[in-house]
């Protein structure tokens, strides 16, 4: 437990951490801010000392996650012509999908105030689906480019289809449901199948 005065470094993170274990563990009817400061090890009132209330909490957290999410996917254009496609575009998705992940997605979406938040901060630019969408796109535009795509493969929508089944299972997931990880997959086995059956799909390159 860290002493009242003392500064920790990494607050948010530490709160959000605890949070994810509280509710993988227990599930979100366990959540409260006595049960994230608890696990987190720190003082009752530390959550109420950086964020409005649970609520807001819980918002940040979605935030928080998707736009880790989104730096991850700025690196991807970049791995153009390693592994194999559907590889590093399965890799996104589910990491997307595991950002917020459908427990807490799920949470922030029957709380209203929480909901409200994470909307308005999308509105506002926050980094999230569409950030994801655009890094996707650009990375198949390289691997077209490299000739591992077809030229005729239109890789908005394909980023689309992407980015938007990954919303659709958070936003309609809960805990307790069946894996959406397996459709994922299967979504990317498919769209890279049909892509790279066009294209020869050529070898990765050593």
């Amino acid at each position: 437990m860290s002493p009242r005065g003392v500064t920790m470094p990494d607050v948010r993170e530490r709160l959000f951490a605890a949070a994810e274990r509280v509710l993988a563990r227990e599930g979100p009817g366990a959540l409260t801010s006595r049960a994230i400061t608890g696990e987190a090890g720190c003082a009752k009132g530390m959550l109420h000392a950086h964020f409005a209330g649970l609520d807001e909490f819980v918002a940040d957290l979605c935030l928080d996650r998707f736009a880790r999410t989104a730096r991850q996917a700025e690196e991807l254009p970049g791995r153009a012509g390693e592994n194999t496609v559907a590889e590093n575009l399965g890799g996104i998705a589910l990491a997307l999908l595991d950002s917020a992940g459908p427990t807490i997605a799920g949470l922030a979406m029957t709380r209203p105030a929480a909901s409200l938040r994470v909307r308005q901060a999308m509105e506002a630019g926050a980094p999230g689906f569409s950030a994801v969408q655009e890094a996707i796109a650009q990375y198949l535009a390289a691997e077209q480019r490299l000739g591992r795509l077809s030229g005729g493969t239109d890789t908005g929508a394909v980023a689309l289809a992407v980015a938007g089944t990954v919303h659709h299972l958070l936003m309609t997931s809960w805990s307790g449901a069946p894996d959406p990880r397996q459709q994922v997959e299967r979504l990317v086995a498919m769209l890279t199948g049909r892509v790279g059956a066009a294209s020869g799909d050529v070898p990765d390159r050593e």
